[in-house]
């Protein structure tokens, strides 16, 4: 496979055109390697974001629900959050979504993948992460602004979930998709059993 060779593109002007908490925006002006010109091209600035794939001892994942106004959709996600200044490494912003969104918490931890949510017009990442053990240490606390609750659901009903397309927050589907690829089950392939015969 071929070594790829960075390409930037040359920022010929750039200026602000919003600095607002959720909507920070920039107007630049812009030259490609071989000199054509792009006059107006727009970035967005975000800061980093995290979510994390939280499993209990048991084996059920610790999911959420939350309405998402741009779709008009409550939807099942994992827990996700943004980086705070004070959050030591994403590490820590994690474990503090985590537990600030479900009380769960513990458990051993590592860095699943990380993901770039726009790169043509977004400037930040996010960082997943894969959190087994997990148990629950205390309650939520939410955001003035959070309107979410928390299921605890089957490994099947997670990945039944992801094959269905009801699991839409792309940022959260592919670390889903990741883990199922990377821990596979005999079980994920076979057909429902009646609930009668179960």
């Amino acid at each position: 496979m071929e070594k790829l060779q960075n390409r930037p593109w040359k920022v010929l002007k750039s200026e602000y055109l919003a600095r607002k908490p959720w909507f920070t925006v920039r107007h630049e002006s812009l030259e490609l390697p071989d000199g054509r010109l792009v006059p107006d091209y727009y970035v967005f600035e975000y800061p980093d974001w995290i979510n994390v794939i939280a499993l209990t001892r048991d084996g059920h994942f610790v999911m959420i629900d939350q309405y998402r106004h741009a779709l008009a959709e409550t939807r099942y996600e994992i827990p996700a959050g943004v980086s705070e200044p004070s959050d030591a490494s994403m590490l820590a912003a994690a474990q503090r979504e985590l537990a600030e969104e479900t009380g769960y918490g513990g458990g051993q931890w590592q860095q699943l993948m990380v993901v770039a949510p726009n790169p043509a017009t977004q400037n930040n990442l996010t960082y997943c992460f894969l959190a087994t053990g997990v148990e629950p240490l205390g309650d939520q606390h939410l955001d003035p602004t959070e309107d979410l609750r928390v299921h605890l659901m089957t490994r099947r009903e997670v990945l039944d979930l992801l094959r269905r397309g009801e699991i839409r927050q792309a940022l959260m589907a592919a670390p889903l998709w990741r883990y199922f690829a990377e821990h596979p089950d005999p079980e994920d392939n076979a057909p429902d059993t009646p609930s009668s015969e179960r």
